[in-house]
């Protein structure tokens, strides 16, 4: 087995401390109930991971409103006091079996496929996402052209924001991680195909960034210094895998040292494959983008499930921590398999049939 120490070695990352620098991925999984509830069964879910050696938790995304930020049908919330009450026994389940947890909060914006307070959705303009929506998440067809946010929306977008952070620190998680990733509202923002606005949220990157670091500085001062604060930042979309930032290298820096400038505590990139360069004509990895221009921790997402890989990219510099999705779903107690140097096991693929929701064989970890 390769040397998998640096995987190891504790973190800290704001006021978080972490046992090791193994994250459990955000990942849609539709099992909260019809009104948002963290339920029992999501307890158990993420208790597997924590009880499998994952250092840190960061749940799927969370919809911060009652407004226009909900994704997917049976998603859960934290836009009420009875929703974040709910997730109370989610995070007590987590730190009971030594794990840190973090909130992912969400917006949907045009990405939207099911939302039970609104039959429509806004984004930056009035552009259609690309491609279709998830069937495994009880989607179909094309993604409906959606409204343009107004300023006035938008204001109540930021609150929705902070009130959600608020929630989650009252439930008692460790932090919030902001989701400007993956084609949602905030990256629709960053995205110049669905950003067509002329106002000061459109056009170059400094203005395209704008609205998703308004919303990190408004969250960081809402919750102070004793909760984490990270936003999550991707190239690719739900939708379009192939879409790359056209500045390439500089749109980088700006993006990233915009962020890094709010004073948050991390940065999560997600990539297809997290240590391959970033643009076409080769360099360096998004991580390392970061790494080099926010200031900040840097987390890495994506195709890291080989130990070797995982731990070269914290050998290098090039991120702080990792962050496994499907190689979590596969192996739940991955970290504990590699410390040992244990066989790591094949993903599932009745996982996400006929809905990617968590199946009750998911719920005790594996021999």
């Amino acid at each position: 087995m390769p040397n998998s120490a640096p995987l190891f070695s504790p973190v800290r990352i704001g006021s978080t401390q972490l046992s090791n620098r193994i994250a459990l991925a955000p990942m849609t999984r539709v099992s909260a109930t019809e009104d948002g509830h963290a339920t029992e069964r999501m307890a158990a879910y993420y208790e597997a991971f924590a009880r499998g050696g994952f250092g840190l938790l960061i749940t799927e995304g969370i919809y911060p409103d009652t407004a226009y930020s909900q994704g997917y049908l049976f998603q859960p919330g934290i836009a009420t006091q009875e929703q974040a009450q709910s997730w109370t026994k989610v995070v007590d389940a987590a730190h009971s079996a030594g794990a840190r947890i973090i909130a992912q909060l969400m917006h949907a914006g045009a990405q939207s496929q099911g939302n039970r307070f609104v039959d429509s959705s806004v984004g930056p303009s009035a552009v259609a996402p690309k491609g279709e929506q998830l069937a495994f998440y009880r989607g179909e067809g094309p993604y409906p052209v959606p409204s343009e946010i107004t300023a006035a929306q938008m204001d109540e977008v930021r609150q929705g924001f902070v009130t959600a952070a608020l929630h989650a620190q009252q439930a008692g998680f460790d932090g919030v991680e902001i989701h400007g990733a993956n084609g949602y509202l905030l990256d629709q923002f960053l995205t110049e195909y669905l950003n067509e606005r002329t106002d000061t949220y459109g056009g170059s990157p400094e203005n395209r960034v704008r609205f998703a670091a308004e919303i990190c500085r408004a969250v960081r001062d809402a919750v102070g210094p004793d909760m984490t604060v990270g936003i999550r930042i991707s190239q690719a979309k739900v939708s379009d895998n192939e879409h790359r930032w056209s500045g390439g290298v500089e749109e980088a820096k700006i993006i990233f040292s915009t962020l890094g400038a709010t004073g948050i505590d991390f940065i999560h990139t997600t990539e297809y494959r997290a240590a391959e360069p970033a643009f076409a004509d080769g360099g360096e990895s998004l991580a390392s983008l970061a790494k080099q221009h926010s200031g900040v921790t840097v987390i890495a997402n994506g195709n890291l499930d080989e130990p070797e890989t995982a731990a070269s990219l914290l050998e290098t510099g090039a991120a702080d921590v990792v962050a496994l999705g499907k190689a979590a779903l596969a192996t739940r107690n991955w970290p504990h398999r590699v410390r040992n140097n244990l066989a790591l096991d094949e993903l599932d693929g009745s996982l996400f049939a006929p809905v990617a929701d968590v199946k009750d064989w998911e719920l005790q970890l594996p021999a």
